[in-house]
């Protein structure tokens, strides 16, 4: 039952490493590292990976509908600055004929 590395109530355990029994408490340096470290690790990336790629998806598609966001926007824009131009251009040839009606009479 007693679990090394547990604690006793006369030696309990401490994260401060002077103050460790190493009767107690066997130190995580002196174990080797295991042989597929190297694979585990890519297992944890992959794992990763796939968690994070809704994520990715999500931020493609929302860049997505920013840009189809603004090009809508933009011509909307240009829709609006045609229409101004062609409303100028008739208040310009009213202008233009009540100038003309006023000189020649």
């Amino acid at each position: 039952m007693n679990t090394p590395g547990a604690g006793t109530i006369d030696r309990p355990v401490t994260r401060d490493p002077k103050k460790q029994d190493p009767t107690m408490n066997p130190s995580f340096t002196d174990t080797p590292a295991p042989a597929n470290s190297g694979a585990i690790e890519s297992r944890q990336n992959r794992n990763l990976e796939m968690q994070l790629m809704p994520e990715d998806l999500a931020r493609a598609h929302m860049h997505e509908r920013l840009q189809e966001a603004e090009s809508e926007r933009r011509a909307h824009r240009l829709a609006a600055a045609r229409r101004m131009q062609r409303r100028a251009e008739r208040a310009s040839l009213r202008a233009r004929r009540a100038l003309a009606i006023a000189v020649m009479q």
